[in-house]
């Protein structure tokens, strides 16, 4: 897969794909490409990821075996995106131990969180990852407004990183990340969205678009809320058009919204992480029919 968008195909996207500054009432893409341009450089993304925190968190013969089998169905179908952070206990000396035995540095897109702009903890988390730089670095759990990432930026400039992101999981964070995001215009910004927990489609996205910065959202599965809403319902008929799956149907809602780059659900099965990414694949749900999604969901 090419990392970098030629001229032509950036062309043919244009084309074919919405602008990220769209509303999410505008039409999504009906059929996905490869991937979706990170917005400050037109690399391709694949659209879901691996999320790491508490699936990996303990180093033990059984999470690295695991880990193993995630990270090989993330690639085998289609995937590249892996998030992690310091603070996931050991998930980022299970990740190391996965990816720098088998030489996957360059089959992944790595990215990782620091709690503060602290090259003691940056030097660590490289560390524990085997690698040498990583693809996007990310200051966690923004609750500052006044959050300088000229850390961050200096360490993308010295070629730590490649991009460099902020986030939050906390709706108290929302004011904390509009400021940070309108005025440090980081190349990410990741944030808790469901089709559940909808308050990012009102604040955080359309400031993202504003400044052109990447979406990754965070908890898609609301903390298996989600799934224990449906408990062991079929997925409607309606639904069966756009998605194979309960985890489709999730994660759809969220890609259908052109203003999202990735989804990271967590897993530490390799079936899921495989069913997981059939999201990329298939239609997506079109405005009336996101909106039948909300309306079922908000009815369990």
């Amino acid at each position: 897969m090419l990392r970098y968008l030629t001229p032509a195909l950036m062309l043919a996207l244009a084309l074919t794909m919405p602008a990220f500054a769209q509303s999410p009432s505008s039409s999504p893409p009906s059929v996905f490409a490869p991937g979706r341009p990170i917005p400050s450089t037109g690399e391709l993304l694949p659209t879901v990821g691996l999320g790491t925190a508490v699936v990996f968190n303990t180093a033990d013969a059984t999470t690295l075996r695991q880990a193993r089998a995630v990270v090989r169905a993330l690639i085998d179908n289609g995937g590249k995106l892996i998030d992690t952070a310091s603070t996931y206990g050991d998930a980022e000396r299970i990740l190391g131990d996965v990816i720098g035995p088998l030489s996957l540095h360059d089959k992944l897109f790595i990215a990782t969180k620091l709690e503060s702009a602290d090259v003691e903890e940056l030097k660590r988390s490289l560390n524990r990852l085997q690698v040498s730089k990583l693809d996007l670095l990310q200051l966690h759990n923004v609750r500052n407004p006044q959050q300088s990432l000229s850390a961050f930026r200096d360490w993308k400039t010295q070629g730590v990183c490649r991009y460099i992101g902020i986030t939050s999981t906390s709706h108290g964070a929302f004011a904390a990340i509009e400021a940070v995001l309108t005025r440090e215009k980081p190349d990410f910004v990741q944030i808790d969205y469901s089709i559940d927990d909808r308050d990012a489609e009102q604040r955080i996205l359309p400031v993202a678009a504003e400044v052109k910065a990447g979406v990754l959202t965070a908890l898609p599965f609301g903390r298996g809320r989600l799934f224990r809403a449906v408990r062991d319902r079929p997925l409607p008929d309606w639904a069966q058009a756009f998605a194979g799956s309960w985890a489709q149907f999730f994660l759809k809602y969220l890609l259908a919204d052109p203003r999202v780059t990735a989804a990271i659900p967590g897993t530490a099965d390799a079936a899921h992480m495989a069913d997981n990414l059939g999201a990329m694949r298939g239609p997506l749900p079109d405005p009336d029919q996101r909106r039948q999604m909300v309306r079922f969901i908000d009815t369990l």
